[in-house]
C-alpha cells in the first residue's frame, strides 16, 4: 500500500496568477485590436496578427485552467492536486535549484532516470525528457520547501539503498 500523506504543496500565488493572466490577455487583445482597428496593408500580416492574438488568448485560457491546481509531494510521487502523477520518487535522481539552472521561475527541476512523457501546465509545471520543472506563478517559499524535502528524501534514498 502506498503512503499518500502529503509532505509539501506548491500552489499558485493569487497575485502572480492574476498578473500573468492579465499580461497574456492584454497582449492577445492588443494583437487582435491592431489587426482589426489599424490593419496592416498586407492581408498576410493581418491574418498573422489575428492568429498570434488568438494563440496568446488561447494560452491565457490554458494558464487559467492549469493554475486552478497545484503540485503535491508524497513519499511515493510528485503529482498535481487533481491526481495527475508527474513522476514517481523511485524514478527521480536529483533536484536542481540553482539560480542559473534550467528551471521555472520561483521553482525547481527534478531529474529522472528515464525520459518522461512531454506535458505542460502553463505557470505550474512542465515535463520534458529527463527533467520536470515545478514553478512559475507559484509562491517561491512553497517551492523551496518542497525542493528541500525532495532533496532530503533523495539523499536518504541514496544513503539507504534497498
Amino acid at each position: 500500500m502506498s503512503d499518500s500523506k502529503i509532505l509539501a504543496t506548491v500552489m499558485p500565488s493569487t497575485t502572480r496568477r492574476y498578473a500573468g493572466l492579465a499580461m497574456l490577455a492584454v497582449l492577445g487583445g492588443l494583437l487582435v485590436y491592431i489587426a482589426l482597428a489599424t490593419p496592416p496593408a498586407s492581408l498576410a500580416w493581418r491574418f498573422t496578427l489575428l492568429a498570434l492574438g488568438g494563440l496568446v488568448l488561447w494560452m491565457a485560457e490554458l494558464m487559467r485552467r492549469a493554475t486552478l491546481h497545484g503540485v503535491v509531494l508524497t513519499r511515493d510521487e510528485l503529482r498535481t492536486t487533481d491526481g495527475r502523477v508527474l513522476v514517481r520518487v523511485e524514478d527521480m535522481t536529483g533536484v536542481v535549484r540553482g539560480s542559473f539552472s534550467l528551471k521555472p521561475s520561483n521553482g525547481f527541476s527534478v531529474l529522472t532516470k528515464i525520459p518522461q512523457e512531454k506535458a505542460w501546465a502553463p505557470g505550474i509545471w512542465w515535463r520534458y525528457g529527463k527533467r520536470i520543472g515545478v514553478g512559475g506563478v507559484t509562491a517561491a517559499s512553497q517551492a523551496k520547501f518542497m525542493s528541500e524535502i525532495l532533496a532530503s528524501m533523495l539523499a536518504e534514498k541514496a544513503n539507504n539503498p534497498q
